[in-house]
């Protein structure tokens, strides 16, 4: 069993509800079978918009989750997922595409989000702990100011847009990693090439989930490499600037006129991937 690491670097927390709701019940995890499934953000996507357009939302995918699977797919870590579900109010996923991509896990039936070895052994070996190198490079840098976190394949922080520099983009490069600036106020440094869509890509593959099946949701730049992965996808209304400019123009890609949950139930009847009451 893992045990993650509490982090103090907790950007936002909806309100929840029904406590003594129990952990996870039976969690359909065959998502080949699945109708659809839905690959989702949590910040201003999932968790965006009003308190009726989520409850009706997380009420859909309770009810249809013998053919709807549910795949959180975040920059939060594993802990932050596990209190937000145990609220009861919140549906469980199946798997977990955490950390913007860093850690690939799966959602046991006790409510235990284990790391997939076989998934991220290949992050793990592209990061080769480049955690302490990072935090030294960046010290004190302009505009930045490290979490507080215990990400194990990424260094985050705080943004500030008018003082940053942006040479912080090529000491990470130097470093042999990625950056990626989101909602302009966070910067990520990442394994070479590892974010959220190519892992939500390897996780489909790894469930031989078809990908057409898939509708990938998002709301910041960080969801740009999921929302252009090649699933139908959706930047829900709200959507970040950055992000809407950077999308493509392309039949798989819509871009929703409601605010979070109530976009993705807009996307889900654009793609006719699952009939919406």
């Amino acid at each position: 069993m893992c045990i993650w690491t509490r982090t103090t670097g907790v950007r936002y927390k909806p309100r929840m509800s029904q406590p003594d709701m129990p952990p996870v019940a039976a969690l359909q995890t065959n998502h080949s079978g699945h109708r659809m499934v839905l690959a989702t953000d949590l910040d201003g996507t999932f968790l965006g918009g009003s308190d009726a357009d989520r409850d009706a939302l997380y009420d859909w995918l309770r009810q249809h989750s013998e053919t709807v699977g549910l795949i959180f797919v975040t920059g939060r870590d594993p802990d932050f997922i596990g209190e937000l579900c145990a609220s009861g109010r919140i549906p469980w996923p199946s798997y977990v595409v955490g950390d913007v991509g860093t850690t690939i896990a799966e959602v046991t039936a006790a409510g235990e989000i284990r790391p997939i070895q076989a998934l991220e052994e290949a992050i793990a070996n592209l990061w080769q702990d480049r955690g302490p190198s990072v935090r030294e490079k960046l010290h004190n840098h302009p505009g930045l100011t490290l979490q507080p976190t215990g990400f194990r394949y990424r260094v985050s922080y705080d943004m500030d847009p008018a003082h940053f520099d942006e040479s912080a983009v090529q000491i990470v490069a130097e470093l042999g990693a990625d950056s990626l600036i989101s909602d302009n106020r966070f910067f990520d440094v990442l394994p070479r090439n590892v974010s959220k869509g190519p892992s939500l890509i390897r996780l489909l593959n790894h469930l031989k989930v078809d990908p057409a099946k898939t509708l990938a949701a998002g709301d910041t730049l960080n969801d740009l490499s999921m929302l252009v992965a090649g699933t139908p996808a959706v930047a829900v209304g709200g959507a970040e600037t950055a992000l809407l400019d950077a999308l493509p123009q392309a039949e798989h890609i819509y871009r929703a006129t409601n605010i979070g949950a109530a976009g993705i139930i807009e996307a889900i009847r654009h793609f006719a991937l699952h009939p919406v009451t």
